[in-house]
């Protein structure tokens, strides 16, 4: 898998997480896997829908950077994953997950 460059995050990437993180329902996460991934038997789609499924009644935050990656952290599990409809995803590294903490306690 790929992984998203939270080491040299740009002050406009960092200001979209900051403005766009939000805490988001389990159901509104669906909603949104299904808008962002049509297509039943797209990988991606079952990657998302896998994190929400393997994280049953966990806290979830959603944020999106200026150029559309979307990150989803959960951090009940300190786990998080990022993607880029039809471009690329991963899970979020050290530096990712410690970008996402820091941008929930207002620290970003």
């Amino acid at each position: 898998m790929e992984r998203f460059d939270f080491e040299n995050l740009s002050k406009e990437r960092r200001k979209a997480i900051a403005q766009s993180l939000h805490t988001i329902s389990v159901e509104e996460l669906k909603k949104l896997g299904d808008t962002l991934f049509p297509y039943v038997d797209d990988t991606w789609r079952e990657m998302y829908f896998q994190f929400i499924a393997e994280h049953p009644g966990s806290t979830f935050h959603h944020a999106t950077t200026s150029d559309g990656v979307h990150i989803l952290y959960c951090r009940d599990e300190d786990r998080g994953i990022w993607f880029l409809p039809g471009s690329g995803k991963g899970p979020l590294q050290e530096r990712g997950k410690l970008a996402m903490r820091n941008a929930i306690e207002g620290k970003l």
